[in-house]
């Protein structure tokens, strides 16, 4: 006998999600927020139930993403942010450690933390994944959020 689980459609969850996006690379960052807000948005979240936390980097989202998790009891969190490629290997060790940090604070909330982290060796490649011919980054991360929250809600 098998069960397939499948998060694609399903009953959401009530409770607030939290956006925590870098103020560093504003204008690329804020459209990361409008296609996350607007995402969830469509989904049923209103205004009350979406809470955008800015941040001054990258580097920054991992603490802000576990705090809100633990202590302002949110179903799920959507990190965003973008890191250019520079002239050194700076961007390579915030990334790695970035993403690391976001997937142990995944696994050890149990709670949904969606990755909307550009790591882009451009502006103009983070420019087409915040709303250009690439797509939107902060949409695909909230729809991820959101699949797996149908997902945990069927299990």
């Amino acid at each position: 006998m098998s069960i397939e689980l499948s998060g694609v459609d399903g009953k959401l969850p009530k409770g607030r999600i939290a956006i925590i996006a870098s103020r560093y690379n504003e204008a690329i960052c804020d459209s990361l927020v409008q296609g996350a807000k607007r995402t969830l948005a469509e989904a049923g979240y209103d205004a009350a139930s979406i809470v955008v936390v800015r941040v001054p980097g990258a580097w920054e989202l991992p603490i802000v993403a576990s705090r809100m998790l633990e202590q302002s009891k949110m179903i799920a969190v959507i990190t965003l942010g973008c890191v250019i490629k520079g002239e050194t290997t700076h961007d390579e060790h915030i990334n790695r450690a970035v993403s690391e940090a976001l997937m142990r604070l995944s696994i050890e909330s149990d709670s949904p933390v969606g990755f909307g982290l550009l790591t882009c060796n451009t502006v103009e490649q983070a420019l087409q994944r915040s709303g250009g011919n690439v797509g939107n980054k902060g949409e695909e991360a909230a729809e991820a959020v959101l699949e797996l929250l149908r997902l945990a809600e069927k299990m």
